[in-house]
């Protein structure tokens, strides 16, 4: 039996094929090794594993995750994984990677992701031939579910959130600017908690062109400081995966097609392609 994993920062999306070639799919949360240790990644697997589960059946495990930049972040992975998938193989590639072969995959092309982070790159049809760092949450992920959160947050605590939009934001989370700041700066995974702000611009509806220039913005500068970094960017459609380029697809496509780019590919999730893609190479 074979495992798939796509693994963001917030959740990790599993597929199971059995021995009939049959897909069971189940969930956890997410892995990032920027934010978590081996050891919470294995009592984190603990409860979220399910229970029924043949470990010793299974013979190859294809995770793919965000942060898993070098060698040193993918051991916290793997580690963690070797304690429970004893029998099988396990490989431990980018979330990247898993964006590039699920949007095109044997394809060259562009590939992207806008969810919590942000990640951008070139791929040749198996491998990531180009990759422009998104620098993370602090210094960058520009267009990202964290980003949009930021600039939500950022209003908020400076006083210059529509009123409307302030009171509606008091009465979905009862936070104060100071617990806002306390959550951010203290706090374990920050990224999580600004980016669960992008849902609070989803979901508002008392002041629409007030969210909708947060997220055109966001997604300007994800053009303007990533994308457009590329050579000859404009040659290539515009792919992307993941529930923040999903969810504002109508002002991403926009924002792609004012930056010269066609749109091609835009999915929330990568695991069916992904699924696929290795059936396919099996």
């Amino acid at each position: 039996m074979i495992i798939i994993a796509d693994g963001g920062s917030t959740k990790t999306n599993w597929c199971l094929i059995d021995g009939s070639g049959r897909n069971i799919y189940f969930n956890t949360e997410g892995y990032n090794p920027y934010f978590v240790s081996s050891e919470y990644i294995q009592s984190s697997l603990k409860k979220g594993l399910p229970d029924d589960l043949q470990l010793d059946q299974i013979t190859e495990v294809y995770y793919y995750g965000a942060g898993v930049h070098n060698e040193e972040k993918a051991e916290i992975i793997k580690d963690a994984f070797a304690l429970f998938f004893e029998e099988a193989k396990i490989f431990i590639g980018h979330d990247l990677l898993a964006a590039a072969r699920a949007l095109l995959g044997t394809q060259s092309g562009f590939a992207a992701i806008l969810g919590t982070g942000t990640n951008t790159c070139l791929y040749d049809g198996n491998d990531i031939t180009l990759n422009i760092d998104s620098a993370a949450y602090i210094l960058g992920d520009e267009g990202s579910g964290c980003y949009i959160g930021k600039k939500l947050l950022t209003d908020y605590v400076r006083g210059l959130m529509p009123v409307n939009v302030r009171e509606e934001f008091w009465n979905t989370y009862k936070l104060t600017p100071d617990e806002v700041m306390d959550r951010v700066y203290t706090k374990p995974l920050a990224n999580r908690f600004c980016a669960g702000f992008s849902k609070f611009v989803y979901d508002n509806n008392v002041n629409i062109e007030y969210s909708r220039n947060i997220v055109k913005t966001s997604f300007v500068d994800f053009f303007t400081n990533l994308v457009s970094k590329y050579p000859n960017y404009k040659d290539y459609s515009f792919n992307c995966i993941g529930s923040v380029g999903y969810n504002f697809r109508n002002v991403l496509e926009e924002t792609a097609e004012e930056f010269g780019m066609k749109v091609g590919k835009i999915i929330r999730s990568p695991i069916d392609d992904l699924v696929r893609f290795h059936q396919m190479k099996k």
